[in-house]
């Protein structure tokens, strides 16, 4: 099982929100295509419910990517859990009836969107996934890693809960239960008066994809407030966008198991191993680069380790264990 990413405290109000990935390709895609025909029934939003497990309720949809842009929006309004699995796989049907468990008692204040990891490869691709089961939160658009492989009911629950407080930090806090006025409404309009003019500059185009002018528009924030702890981390997070568009990840994996002492090899893939909520092994490459290297090999792996500090975020313990470890490599 691989290491979850787990929100390690309260986000600040704007967003804050790890372990960054590119949604908007796929987003973008989907868009272009036709919704499916009616459904018996479907979620707010218009998701389409899915089959008998989660007949009746709500707040249990079958998710593909003709329908992916609505659970989009719904993560404006309610934290959407993607739960990834297979027919074939016994693990995923043990974490998804418990996903469904905790669904139907939120009643409305979290959307289940189960994915089938087969049928749906685009999704999977989206969120990186490398099997079954792989469970991820959206918020606002953008994911949270939370686990991967076979939980117990007590650890699942302690991930949703932590989804939740994240969720609530910034200002995702409806109900599926909620009638929004519009669509506008769902999409987010809440979040544009809650963010200071340049971050949600940044903001509107990350969503459109165009994350040359996001990270713009964090430096000039940076220009006017050096201590702006909000757009360092921004910044942070829009550069790993930046690195990772149209990456090759075996590719990258290859590069850096046949060149262990490239630096751009053991960068490349240290951003791989975040985005894909993989922080300890992304730490640990990087502290053990830097404990063997010298020179401007060993600065320019400090300073991206840092910048990883900053898009996981100050009190996640894994930063904190991670400081001391680039303290013994240096020292």
């Amino acid at each position: 099982m691989t290491t979850p990413n787990t929100p390690g405290g309260a986000a600040p109000s704007s967003m804050n929100l790890r372990g960054a990935v590119d949604l908007s390709a796929l987003k973008a895609r989907a868009q272009a295509r036709n919704a499916p025909a009616g459904n018996t029934g479907a979620a707010p939003g218009g998701v389409p419910t899915g089959g008998p497990a989660g007949a009746g309720s709500p707040y249990i949809v079958d998710v593909t990517e003709q329908v992916f842009p609505q659970l989009v929006q719904l993560s404006a309004q309610v934290p959407v859990i993607i739960a990834l699995g297979a027919a074939w796989s016994d693990q995923s049907s043990q974490v998804l009836a418990v996903l469904e468990t905790i669904a139907v008692e939120q009643a409305g204040r979290v959307l289940l969107a189960r994915v089938d990891f087969d049928s749906q490869p685009g999704i999977a691709q989206a969120f990186q996934a490398q099997g079954v089961p792989t469970v991820v939160g959206v918020l606002k658009g953008q994911p949270v890693p939370l686990f991967e492989g076979l939980l117990g009911e007590p650890q699942i629950r302690t991930y949703v809960e932590e989804l939740l407080k994240v969720a609530q930090a910034n200002g995702v806090n409806g109900s599926l239960n909620d009638a929004p006025a519009d669509d506008e409404a769902v999409a987010g309009e809440p979040v544009e008066e809650s963010l200071p003019p340049l971050h949600q500059e940044a903001f509107d185009a990350i969503e459109a994809g165009d994350y040359a002018t996001a990270a713009a528009a964090y430096r000039r924030a940076l220009a006017e407030q050096p201590a702006d702890a909000d757009a360092k981390a921004g910044l942070a997070q829009v550069q790993l966008m930046q690195r990772l568009q149209d990456t090759d990840a075996a590719a990258v994996r290859a590069a850096a198991a046949d060149s262990p002492d490239s630096l751009d090899a053991q960068l490349a893939v240290a951003d791989l191993d975040l985005s894909g909520g993989h922080v300890e092994d992304a730490f640990a490459r990087l502290t053990t680069f830097i404990a063997r290297s010298s020179g401007e090999n060993r600065e320019a792996a400090r300073v991206r380790l840092l910048e990883l500090f900053d898009i996981v975020g100050p009190t996640d313990p894994r930063v904190n264990k991670a400081r001391s470890a680039l303290a013994r490599a240096l020292f």
